[in-house]
C-alpha cells in the first residue's frame, strides 16, 4: 500500500473555537472527538485533531488546496469576518490575491496564529 497522509494534531489556544474555525472555513461538517482532541475530518479523509498543549504553541504553516468556488466562499467569510489576509507568506501585499502556479492564493492567521494558505493549483 501506497503511504498516504491520514492526520495530525494542530496546536490550539481553544481547540472548541480552531476547530470551528477550520470546519467553516473549509465546509466540513463536525467529526467524533475524544480525550484531548476536536476533531475535523476533510473531504479525503484526513484527519485534523486539535488539542491545548501545556506549553507555548509554536507557529505552523498548513496549506489546503481548495477548489475556485470553496476559495471564493472562504476568502469572503474571512473578509466578513475581519481576518487579515495577504497574497504572500510575508505579508507585503494586504488584501490581495496572488495568481501564482496559474491558480490563486491567499494567506492568513488562524485562532492559535498559524499561517494558513488557501490555493486553488497545485506548486507540483
Amino acid at each position: 500500500m501506497p503511504a498516504t497522509f491520514n492526520h495530525t494534531i494542530i496546536p490550539a489556544k481553544d481547540r472548541e473555537v480552531s476547530a470551528r474555525f477550520y470546519r467553516e472555513l473549509l465546509e466540513v461538517p463536525e467529526a467524533p472527538s475524544w480525550g484531548p482532541f476536536t476533531n475535523i475530518q476533510l473531504h479525503d479523509g484526513v484527519l485534523l485533531q486539535f488539542a491545548e498543549p501545556p506549553v507555548d504553541i509554536q507557529m505552523h504553516h498548513y496549506a489546503f488546496l481548495v477548489d475556485d468556488e470553496l476559495f471564493d466562499r472562504a476568502r469572503q467569510r474571512l473578509l466578513d469576518n475581519g481576518v487579515q489576509t495577504w497574497a504572500d507568506p510575508f505579508q507585503k501585499q494586504p488584501d490581495e490575491i496572488n495568481t501564482n502556479h496559474g491558480g490563486r492564493g491567499v494567506y492568513f492567521s488562524d485562532p492559535a496564529g498559524h499561517g494558513i494558505e488557501l490555493l486553488t493549483q497545485p506548486y507540483l
